[in-house]
């Protein structure tokens, strides 16, 4: 229904409550106060999801309603002046595209750009191991705890590798493909455990998590 520090507000039918989108926090009406469960999401391109969900039904647009440019969106949305002004020792440019993790009460962003130089990235946030890949055509990324079975596993991509993507881990030497299960090796058949993310702009994710750190490349 509208925006709020350039994010999204929604109202809901029951109560007329204003919901913000990066939070899910109810910020005006009745329900102000309370917050909506996440649900984890998956933000990937048609073609990871028709390759891992071949039988999957699409959702098509109304006749009625006009065609929706997203990158035409984003350009709209690039004119719009900032809420706030840039610091002089801000941790990335405003309008950098990001991904934001939150787990354990602890918040990081990771730069989109880096993600795809250093792809993958291993890292961990407060005592929780982490494993951000980008999908081979560039575009879709996605986050995973990598404990388990009792172990941390150190993942990398597969030398000389055609097609999909394919990581090994360096403790079993299983196969893993983008969607965190295990395609061949000791730990075949097996799935590492899917982290929401955000894909956000800095200013935007500093506003709802102002104690985040942001991931650097040989931190």
């Amino acid at each position: 229904m509208g925006l709020n520090n350039q994010n999204f507000i929604m109202e809901d039918e029951q109560t007329a409550s204003w919901w913000q989108q990066a939070s899910g926090e109810a910020i005006f009406g009745p329900m102000k106060g309370k917050s909506l469960e996440l649900v984890m999401s998956d933000e990937v391109s048609f073609e990871i999801w028709k390759r891992e969900h071949p039988h999957s039904q699409v959702l098509v647009s109304s006749a009625e309603l006009p065609e929706s440019d997203f990158n035409e969106g984003l350009e709209r949305i690039s004119e719009l002046p900032l809420p706030m002004a840039a610091e002089p020792d801000d941790l990335l440019p405003q309008r950098e595209l990001i991904i934001g993790v939150e787990v354990g009460g602890q918040a990081k962003a990771y730069p989109v750009e880096v993600l795809v130089s250093q792809n993958p990235v291993v890292d961990e946030l407060g005592e929780v191991p982490l494993l951000l890949v980008v999908a081979d055509e560039g575009e879709s990324i996605r986050c995973f705890d990598r404990r388990l079975d009792g172990e941390v596993l150190d993942l990398y991509l597969k030398p000389d590798s055609e097609g999909p993507l394919v990581l090994v881990d360096s403790q079993t030497g299983s196969e893993w493909d983008f969607s965190g299960q295990s395609i061949a090796g000791p730990m075949a058949g097996k799935s590492l455990q899917k982290i929401h993310i955000l894909r956000d702009f800095w200013f935007d994710w500093k506003i709802f998590h102002p104690e985040s750190s942001v991931f650097r490349t040989g931190f």
